[in-house]
């Protein structure tokens, strides 16, 4: 990929014809005017990055912050094992294809960070996950040099990317953060690789860059849904490079059109299928039941393989007598479920809480009574009675031996609904306990069916209809889901399931008919998980990152707090607040050229063209950084610091860019004696700044050992610069 430099728009460099040595390497490495140049210093950039990046990938040999749930996933994908997560699948399933191929037999629990790795072969996972993190610095490298033709900005830009300890300590672990940065990185070198083969359309390299790009934006969707960031990135690319195709009048509409609709195959038709694609695997491949269940419908899980409850087989139509589950028939809905805990003070009657519950438990068992009767034994030769559309019975917790039941009490958080508790003893409670079953479009007296029917229990005396939905309980409630009596009877809410049934008076049936096809279990699976990403609402006393904190580094966040290695994830300040700095001149810088413009000042053609390609790519890096990073406002999910990243890598492409141009121009602005040493000395200042932050900070990511903040000679209380700062 040897670039071409002759495309440079940048002036050659004026100076005079004395030039000691290290002034004429900087001449050369300014005018890039031979590809071994651009190679020597792409290489430098990549040695650097590996070195970096690679020292001590294996410390610390424990599980540090989410490696204990993406390791986890990647072991119930070698293991087929079925879960559940908010995150679509690939970057997962790459995690769980990085341990397969290196030994890794997926039997490691996971369970909390900390937990020591001895005699586990994770190794690989981390390698491989640093190896994508590490792709980042190359990625900007090539990305600042297609859009300035500039060495020299796109080796500030790598280099800031580079000597960023936040980015380094992101990327060096078990985490999706590496895989979805550079799938977003990817997608943006596609696209300006895609955009430099304009002069060639429809060749073999710019078809290839143009799949390329679609491949590597659905990567970035399919890893993390803010990957649509990076598509709206590129869709924006897109249309402009459209637009001006459409307003070249040489360009016919049939020429027109038909890179209108390349780009529609490569950018939404390729991306799209991969996305299936992927989702497809991911469904195949997990075919046994697991823990992430209870977040699916029945018929979706009748599909697992594993699960005993619909390969064995069960009873196809409900008994009295039965004991059965019942789950709440809306995607993603849990368990009717009660526990021996009472409300507490305040919250309605101070009687049994029920509520519903995301994975299967013993307390999720009840018992189908007739509304005026006990039922019989299940040894006893009484005639077996099926339960029928419109039938009033009571159901019993089978753990607690006390009835579901609602009364006119408002429930503690939906005050507007009727609080449902548990209520009697044994079994014997009163009229308040007395539910109507509907079968949802059924006939009347038809019998209720396992699975197949969505049922409706309507309170017999309130007529309220039993309901559950996404509010959680406070602590008191174990932070559970709410269920309430709900006055609209209508409600799509109040609809329910029975998973489970059991009643060895009648035959099994098997469920697997009843099984959903791949398009409904794709988009049963986005409901389930746009559900729960909305659900991740901070919890009560939690401390949550604000996006206004972000891009001034206020606060780090702790990937692991043991004591002897502790690993801190803060971003190298110098960089950080140099970008806000930068973005600052930006606008300055941008507005200094509109006011000459304005007021009629002519720059020579060199100048110009090198203003010009200078703000056309901050423009579009100043897009990109607006795109990763404003939407967070707007969202009402919990946030975290590392949210920031993608945003940051455009930030500091933006302040290569700028510093670059500002650099170039000082010469100008000196006098003549001076002109030929400012660009030397300002650089090498810059970078030595830059390698002496990240000698200062890289304790925070490589980690601290037996390092106590407390001491006043302490290396790491001498970098705290702000009380914020927690380590």
């Amino acid at each position: 990929m040897a670039p071409n430099t002759s495309k440079s728009g940048k002036s050659t460099p004026k100076v005079s014809q004395k030039l000691n040595s290290v002034e004429k390497i900087f001449i050369k490495y300014r005018r890039c005017d031979s590809p071994q140049t651009w190679w020597i210093v792409f290489g430098v950039v990549c040695l650097l990055t590996a070195a970096t990046r690679f020292y001590k990938v294996g410390e610390p040999e424990h599980v540090v912050w989410d490696e204990t749930h993406f390791g986890k996933f990647g072991s119930w994908y070698i293991n087929r094992t079925f879960f559940f997560d908010v995150h679509p699948p690939l970057g997962k399933m790459l995690i769980g294809a990085f341990g397969y191929l290196t030994g890794y037999d997926g039997m490691f629990p996971f369970v909390k960070p900390g937990d020591s790795y001895e005699g586990v072969s994770y190794l690989g996972m981390r390698v491989c996950c640093t190896a994508m993190g590490a792709c980042l610095v190359p990625f900007a490298f090539i990305i600042v040099w297609e859009m300035t033709f500039s060495l020299p900005a796109a080796t500030l830009a790598a280099s800031l990317i580079l000597f960023d300890v936040g980015l380094l300590t992101l990327t060096q672990y078990i985490l999706l953060d590496p895989i979805l940065l550079f799938f977003i990185m990817g997608s943006v070198v596609g696209i300006v690789k895609f955009h430099a083969q304009r002069e060639k359309p429809f060749s073999i390299s710019w078809w290839a860059w143009l799949c390329f790009t679609g491949s590597m934006l659905s990567g970035s969707v399919s890893t993390k849904f803010v990957g649509l960031f990076v598509v709206i990135y590129v869709g924006l690319h897109t249309i402009k490079s459209l637009w001006d195709l459409y307003g070249d009048l040489n360009n016919s509409l049939t020429y027109v059109a038909k890179h209108f609709l390349a780009r529609a195959l490569g950018l939404i038709v390729l991306p799209v299928v991969l996305y299936f694609v992927y989702f497809y695997i991911h469904l195949t491949v997990l075919c046994k039941s697991g823990n992430g269940d209870g977040f699916y419908s029945s018929a979706f899980q009748s599909q697992l393989e594993g699960n005993s409850l619909y390969n064995a087989s069960m009873p196809l139509e409900l008994a009295y007598g039965a004991e059965i589950s019942l789950k709440n028939a809306r995607t993603g809905g849990g368990y009717l479920h009660s526990h021996i805990h009472l409300y507490p003070e305040g919250s309605g009657a101070r009687q049994q809480q029920i509520t519903t519950y995301s994975h299967k438990d013993f307390n999720n068992k009840w018992l189908v009574k007739k509304w005026n009767e006990e039922p019989g034994d299940w040894e006893d030769d009484d005639p077996v009675e099926l339960v029928k559309n419109g039938d009033l019975i009571r159901l019993e917790h089978v753990p607690t031996g006390r009835n579901l039941h609602s009364h006119r009490e408002p429930s503690p958080v939906t005050k507007r609904h009727h609080q449902v508790t548990g209520y009697g003893e044994n079994g014997m409670g009163d009229v308040n306990d007395v539910w109507r079953v509907e079968v949802v479009n059924g006939e009347e007296e038809e019998v209720v069916k396992t699975v197949v029917h969505k049922l409706r229990f309507v309170h017999y005396l309130v007529g309220c209809a039993l309901m559950s939905h996404n509010k959680q309980l406070p602590k008191w409630g174990f932070e559970q889901m709410e269920v309430t009596c709900n006055p609209n009877v209508h409600d799509l809410n109040n609809l329910w399931n029975i998973e489970e049934n059991v009643f060895p008076k009648l035959p099994n049936s098997s469920f697997e008919i009843y099984g959903p096809n791949f398009v409904e279990k794709f988009l049963e699976s986005h409901t389930v998980m746009f559900q729960g990403n909305s659900g991740l609402k901070p919890k009560e006393g939690e401390i949550t990152s604000q996006p206004w904190q972000w891009p001034i580094n206020f606060k780090g966040q702790w990937f692991s707090a043991i004591d002897g290695f502790k690993v801190y994830l803060l971003g190298n300040p110098i960089i950080w607040w140099g970008n806000l700095f930068v973005l600052a001149a930006f606008v300055l810088v941008y507005f200094y050229h509109a006011y000459r413009t304005q007021r009629g000042k002519v720059d020579d053609t060199e100048t110009k063209a090198r203003r010009d390609k200078t703000l056309e790519a901050c423009g579009w890096l100043v897009l990109a950084w607006g795109l990763h990073y404003l939407p967070f406002y707007a969202m009402g999910r919990i946030l975290y610091f590392h949210h920031y990243f993608p945003a940051l890598l455009f930030s500091s492409m933006l302040t290569g860019v700028i510093l670059d141009y500002l650099l170039e121009s000082l010469p100008s602005m000196v006098p003549q004696y001076l002109s030929s040493s400012v660009y030397p000395w300002l650089t090498g200042l810059f970078y030595s700044t830059l390698i002496y932050s990240f000698y200062l900070f890289a304790p925070l990511a490589y980690g601290m050992h037996n390092l106590d903040p407390s001491f006043e000679n302490s290396t790491v209380h001498q970098i705290r610069w702000l009380d914020s700062w927690e380590f």
